[in-house]
């Protein structure tokens, strides 16, 4: 199980986030907690929006206000909770960080081959309209993930879509092992700026450079060299988070901040974690046995 808190920049850009998938059909509504209605997914989704602005227009000192997480139960995590399993655990979550009588929606999604969940909420308390002390939230993250591992006796399974992330002139299914190297980095929360974005590409052999008024993918030799024809990012369903919008680019810009020491060894050592799981995934999918006719051969 791993439970990300994203950093959004509104409360919109989260909830249209996954309502967006929703109109895709690429996620469903899956589950809602202390909203007006007894169905807000009846609603539109400017209705479900305006439950959170309502409370939120009573503090205007705090910027950034949503509450976006994600969810990304295992498989094994999956059959052993069931729907049922999540929907009581996602509010046990909430009531975890503090934020148990606050309205939020949840979306479960099963693109990019995977089943994990969204929940969309506001920061701002709806009782007394202060914002939520948000204080060591990563470690009660990680509190909480182990105590449903002892609760549930859950396996600490590595994510298969983790594979195939180092490219290569002769890398296969590009575009969809790009999206789940993208996904991998916009869960990583020690990437806080544009450059540690670039910097991490890079560990893949990947860059992304401007082309007239978008982006462009391109997978390098690992000096720089494009050795594969190159993908507009407007093809990608799962983008990176610092190349949504040039109107977002503008904003982060706008937020720059200067990293420290702390927060560049706290990137270097979760990359680090994300680059040895590839080489072991990489070094298991040598030693499997290659199947030629009726007869099994083994390669190692």
């Amino acid at each position: 199980m791993v439970i990300v808190i994203h950093q959004s920049l509104s409360t919109q850009n989260a909830l249209f986030y996954n309502e967006k998938k929703v109109e895709q059909k690429k996620a469903t509504f899956f589950h809602s907690g202390n909203t007006p209605s007894i169905n807000p997914f009846a609603g539109t989704k400017q209705d479900r929006l305006n439950i959170l602005t309502e409370i939120e227009g009573r503090n205007t000192r705090v910027k950034q206000k949503g509450l976006h997480i994600s969810v990304n139960p295992t498989v094994s995590d999956l059959v052993t909770l069931g729907d049922t399993g999540i929907r009581a655990e996602i509010k046990n979550l909430m009531e975890h960080l503090g934020y148990g009588n606050q309205p939020y929606f949840v979306y479960k999604h099963a693109d990019l081959e995977r089943v994990h969940f969204h929940i969309v909420s506001t920061r701002i308390d709806q009782q007394t309209g202060k914002k939520i002390r948000d204080n060591y939230e990563k470690e009660k993250v990680q509190r909480f993930i182990k105590s449903l591992e002892q609760k549930y006796d859950l396996t600490k399974e590595l994510n298969r879509e983790q594979s195939n992330l180092k490219f290569s002139a002769g890398s296969s299914n590009l575009k969809r092992n790009l999206e789940s190297l993208f996904y991998q980095l916009n869960h990583i929360e020690s990437i806080t700026s544009k450059q540690l974005y670039d910097k991490s590409l890079e560990l893949f052999n990947v860059e992304i450079r401007r082309s007239g008024r978008g982006h462009v993918v391109f997978v390098t030799d690992g000096n720089g060299n494009p050795v594969r024809y190159p993908i507009r990012l407007s093809e990608f369903e799962e983008r990176p988070r610092f190349y949504i919008s040039i109107k977002a680019e503008k904003e982060l810009q706008i937020q720059k901040q200067l990293i420290d020491k702390f927060q560049l060894a706290q990137w270097a050592r979760d990359l680090n974690r994300l680059v040895e799981i590839n080489k072991r995934y990489q070094y298991k999918d040598k030693l499997k046995p290659q199947i030629k006719g009726k007869h099994r051969q083994k390669r190692y």
